[in-house]
């Protein structure tokens, strides 16, 4: 028996879709790409970090492409998440370990993004939330990955 995310897409489609959504997130946001970056959201997305939500896509850009500059921006790495498909085979939620990288190679940033899927209507993965949990931090808004 094969197992089924959404009609005609398998539990390890749905998790490179996933998997894709987590890494270009990282790629676009490093190149300052942020109008493609806002299309890995929903449109009614939340983004939490440092304590403060910040809601829709609109308010989501404007926060991102206020802390990411030319002069902020550096590199994204991101471990293999874990992914948890949700039983209707359109929602999902991951947990992904990262390290940001300045323009010098120095580490600025160390934590785990925690993240709230919805396959869209026209097939994509995209964020429906997304948490960044800092080093030594804990979740907010979201639950701690499985164990």
């Amino acid at each position: 028996m094969v197992e089924r995310a959404e009609p005609n897409e398998t539990r390890a489609e749905a998790c490179d879709g996933i998997r894709r959504t987590v890494a270009q997130y990282g790629q676009l946001c490093d190149d300052g790409r942020f109008g493609e970056w806002i299309e890995l959201f929903t449109v009614e997305a939340r983004f939490h970090v440092m304590g403060r939500t910040h809601g829709g896509r609109g308010a989501i850009r404007a926060f991102i492409e206020s802390g990411q500059g030319p002069d902020q921006r550096g590199r994204h790495l991101a471990s293999e998440p874990v992914i948890d498909l949700g039983p209707d085979g359109r929602s999902a939620r991951a947990w992904t370990d990262y390290v940001f990288l300045d323009k010098k190679r120095l580490v600025t940033s160390v934590g785990r993004y925690h993240d709230e899927f919805a396959r869209d209507h026209d097939g994509r993965w995209r964020f429906a939330l997304r948490e960044i949990v800092f080093q030594d931090q804990s979740p907010e808004l979201t639950q701690p990955p499985p164990g």
